[in-house]
């Protein structure tokens, strides 16, 4: 991609420059310049929600047949597909996630496009149950109409395929506001739905700062439903927002996930998966397993392996095959965890292992952090209430189980848990006794888009993924029929 060329955006079946001013798309391993990226106005914020209005009431739309609507989503998923090594390639230019990593998003984003397809044509209206005899009673399900999308830099193939495609598949249409330092694939899948023969209108990209672009768009009169992934803080700005418009909202927010090792956790099982939760992705993931509690009687064995196996972790170039940590999004990010482990230091934990950017020749350009463990601190510390959002580990130890879930739960969090042990029958009461939406046993980190996806308390409201999300983006009409051939009697003559 050349510097020097400003990609287009777009709107409406349209590609144009917009009239916002433009961005920079960086690599992080070396902070060159992937591209520099148009950026909407309220001009353009305003075509594109009034083009989406229309599309979506557009009775060529309307009429479709799930099947013709499924037959679209199809052969998205197929282009998507065809493109799969330059997609993941591209989010790996545009956020710095290893090529292993990015190649399985794809193929995620790929299964749940079909998923969703899958579910549409099966999808029923639903005859009620008869309480009156000369009534028939059945619900249908139809759009909401124009659905705000705004996803995060951390994965956005596959939050921007979770938001898009189920909307679509309820008859809606979507503006994506991707995040302003990922928008790169955001547009390239602009580029597929329009190969797919999408109509134009259905689906608009507008890039540029949330606080501008995306606010535009929430508080646009004619949207119908935000769906947002993201930090809490910036969830609850926008579900007051949607509280004012009273209109219907999905968040998906902040975590700070708790994963319990038991005495008889199989300990070589537990190490690696505890690594995987934390480490890939760089720890910039809202599930990640950041606050580890460890059986006291295992304590010093589990932590010994996980520090050994932890220091073999290979940083570095996210475009070659063998690396598995690339490198945080950026400067201002890495220096955010920096100060979350000074912090730490300053809070009375001892970092044993990593703890400070990575040094030497294939670092010096790139936004490199070690992975990061840290001890002797307890769940009322400051790293282990807050979201770092990094390579970070706290370990802590525990003896008691009923002061274990004091601590685990005693957080604004609740996205994920993880459990190790052997014993099946205490992780389904454990797992009943965590507040948390999604829960692990003796894995981690593992997605099928056939369960949902949500958050308790501050992590989040609303849900996505599962057979149903079509329905998320869609609105209930009941409808009653009378069978009865015999006038009201209200209004005869008594």
């Amino acid at each position: 991609m050349k510097e020097d060329t400003v990609k287009k955006i777009f709107i409406a079946g349209k590609w144009k420059l917009g009239g916002g001013e433009p961005i920079q798309s960086h690599y992080p391993a070396d902070n060159s310049v992937n591209a520099k990226i148009s950026t909407a106005n309220s001009d353009d914020i305003n075509e594109a929600i009034l083009a989406a209005e229309h599309a979506w009431r557009n009775p060529k739309w309307r009429d479709t047949l799930p099947s013709e609507k499924a037959a679209i989503l199809f052969k998205v998923a197929d282009l998507l597909e065809t493109k799969k090594e330059h997609l993941a390639q591209l989010q790996t230019r545009d956020n710095g996630k290893p090529i292993s990593e990015t190649l399985g998003l794809v193929s995620s984003s790929i299964a749940t496009t079909r998923y969703i397809a899958s579910s549409l044509e099966t999808l029923d209206s639903q005859l009620t149950n008869q309480r009156v005899k000369s009534l028939m009673t059945f619900t249908t399900y139809e759009p909401l109409g124009v659905i705000a999308a705004i996803t995060p830099w951390n994965s956005p193939i596959a939050s921007e395929i979770q938001k898009i495609v189920p909307a679509l598949a309820g008859g809606n249409a979507v503006i994506l506001k991707p995040a302003e330092a990922t928008s790169l694939i955001a547009l390239e899948l602009a580029s597929i739905f329009e190969e797919a023969g999408l109509p134009a209108g259905l689906f608009s990209v507008l890039t540029g700062k949330g606080s501008v672009v995306g606010e535009e768009v929430v508080k646009h009169p004619l949207v119908q439903k935000i769906s947002f992934t993201g930090s809490t803080s910036t969830g609850r700005h926008l579900a007051h927002i949607a509280a004012e418009k009273l209109i219907s909202t999905s968040l998906e927010l902040g975590g700070k996930s708790p994963t319990i090792v038991f005495s008889d956790a199989n300990l070589d099982i537990a190490v690696n998966g505890v690594i995987y939760g934390i480490f890939s992705s760089s720890g910039q993931a809202c599930i990640a397993g950041s606050r580890l509690f460890i059986h006291e009687s295992i304590y010093e064995k589990f932590l010994q392996s996980l520090i050994e196996k932890t220091k073999n972790i290979v940083v570095g170039d996210p475009e070659k095959n063998d690396t598995q940590m690339g490198p945080l999004i950026s400067e201002a990010h890495l220096d955010s965890v920096n100060r979350y482990v000074e912090m730490a230091r300053n809070e009375g934990g001892e970092i044993v292992v990593g703890g400070h950017r990575l040094e030497g020749d294939q670092y010096k350009k790139g936004s490199y952090y070690t992975p990061t463990i840290i001890t002797g601190l307890t769940n009322q510390s400051q790293v282990c209430q807050e979201e770092i959002f990094g390579p970070v580990l706290v370990v802590m130890p525990f003896s008691d189980e009923t002061e274990l879930l004091a601590q685990t739960n005693n957080s604004i969090y609740g996205l994920a848990a993880g459990i190790w042990t052997e014993d099946y029958r205490k992780a389904i009461d454990i797992s009943k006794r965590l507040e948390a939406g999604t829960i692990w046993i003796n894995t981690y980190k593992k997605f099928s888009i056939a369960t949902p996806f949500s958050g308790h308390k501050e992590s989040g409201v609303g849900k996505e993924k599962g057979r149903l999300s079509i329905l998320d983006y869609m609105q209930t009409k009941s409808i009653f029929l009378n069978l009865d051939q015999t006038p009201n009697p209200w209004c005869e003559p008594k």
